[in-house]
């Protein structure tokens, strides 16, 4: 006798009942783009819906996530003034700290992570302070710089850290800079295992940081790489991360399922600006049905093992989980 398969799935209740994979409100992070000035609210054409917002608005923005039931953030900052190391990044005076400190004052029950990074902040759009021979990052400089920023962005009243450079070595400096000033109790969640993807395209419009000369290729992962990205994870892990990354999300599902099946850390992945766009512009065009799209999308991302989902769509999922 053959199986039967489809008796579990007559009744629509039983189908419920025996669903594996859930979505909660609970599994999301939504990304904030903050510039300097009030009253700004202006959206990118690449990517529909979202904003750069001065810090005013985001705080009016934090009350609509909170009244869809999202109170975790991830901010990423767009300085008046960049120089060749970034330096906004690491003042206390700096956009993001001053973002931080107003979030935290308006809603001190949101959650709010920061983006720990120098390419928003740089004149050449990289990630660190330039090696002028090597035309690349200086890992060991990026790692000092980084360790200030991760200080200043924890006195400011950042929940948590996350990194996402792929420099060498970022998590043990990080983890030693915030133990050495009083912030043992502040997590890292680490981009552990960040490709060096097509799909960031809308991103640089957003954040405003694209490389002003060639590419991120010497630092971030080669994405035919499947061996090398499940050891990137495992050696941030060794380091001390508290929360592993796979980022992008949606091509890299065979990755979170490796570095899912690795270890025993929370593993997040960052649904990407370019895979938003895409089903963004799709629905547009009326070739797909965008909200079961996007939300078979987020469960396949679950399904896969991802317990965190850092994501563009998070309020429009909101929406839906709440009906």
């Amino acid at each position: 006798m053959f199986a039967r398969f489809r008796r579990k799935r007559l009744n629509p209740v039983l189908r419920d009942l025996l669903q594996e994979t859930h979505l909660s409100l609970n599994d999301f992070i939504y990304p904030l783009f903050i510039k300097s000035g009030e009253g700004i609210k202006k959206e990118v054409d690449s990517m529909p819906g979202v904003f750069q917002m001065s810090i005013d608005e985001v705080i009016k923005e934090c009350e609509v996530l909170k009244s869809l039931g999202i109170y975790s953030i991830i901010l990423f900052g767009i300085p008046d003034i960049k120089d060749s190391v970034g330096s906004d990044a690491m003042c206390e005076h700096g956009i993001i700290a001053s973002s931080i400190r107003a979030i935290k004052e308006a809603h001190p029950d949101m959650f709010v992570v920061t983006d720990l990074c120098f390419c928003e902040y740089t004149d050449h759009g990289h990630c660190g302070v330039l090696d002028p021979i090597l035309e690349t990052v200086d890992n060991d400089i990026t790692l000092t710089n980084l360790g200030k920023q991760a200080v200043v962005h924890a006195q400011a009243g950042a929940d948590m850290i996350a990194p996402s450079g792929m420099m060498d070595g970022m998590i043990t400096t990080i983890r030693e800079a915030l133990n050495g000033n009083g912030f043992s109790h502040i997590p890292i969640m680490s981009y552990s295992t960040k490709f060096s993807s097509a799909y960031y395209g809308p991103f640089r419009d957003v954040a405003e940081s694209s490389p002003s000369f060639g590419d991120r290729r010497s630092y971030q992962m080669n994405p035919a790489n499947r061996k090398e990205a499940i050891l990137e994870s495992l050696a941030d892990e060794e380091e001390g991360a508290d929360i592993l990354m796979v980022k992008p999300a949606l091509a890299y599902l065979d990755i979170v399922r490796d570095i899912k099946e690795s270890s025993s850390l929370p593993l997040a992945v960052y649904n990407v600006s370019g895979e938003y766009s895409m089903l963004k512009m799709a629905g547009k065009a009326g070739v797909i049905d965008y909200e079961k799209v996007m939300m078979e999308t987020m469960i396949g991302f679950k399904r896969a093992g991802a317990d965190i989902i850092i994501s563009y769509h998070a309020k429009e999922v909101a929406q839906l989980l709440k009906k």
